[in-house]
């Protein structure tokens, strides 16, 4: 496995993790992201009716925001949160925003 760019903590700032999250669709893939760690991509976005090249394109904003990791897996791949990272670089961010989207 491998694992794609991503941005390292201390370089992730505000503006590109608010773009990311400012999306609908990407804001429904961290809440599932964040509800099932490690799964695939694919299953994450199941039922979603969303084109899969629109679909790629928001896991790299998610991913070069610093909101998950993507691990290549074979074919497949496979979606980790940054919890720790986002926790440490800004502190109390995400949890208000997915307990008012859930």
């Amino acid at each position: 496995m491998r694992l794609l760019p991503e941005p390292a903590r201390e370089s992730m700032t505000l503006p590109p993790v608010l773009h990311a999250l400012g999306d609908p669709v990407r804001l429904e893939l961290v809440r599932r992201a964040w509800a099932s760690p490690d799964s695939h991509c694919s299953a994450l976005a199941e039922g979603m009716n969303v084109p899969l090249s629109t679909m790629t394109n928001h896991w790299r904003i998610l991913r070069e925001a610093g909101l998950v990791s993507v691990l290549v897996d074979g074919r497949h791949r496979r979606i980790r949160p940054r919890y720790g990272d986002l926790g440490d670089r800004f502190p109390g961010l995400l949890d208000p925003i997915l307990r008012l989207c859930s």
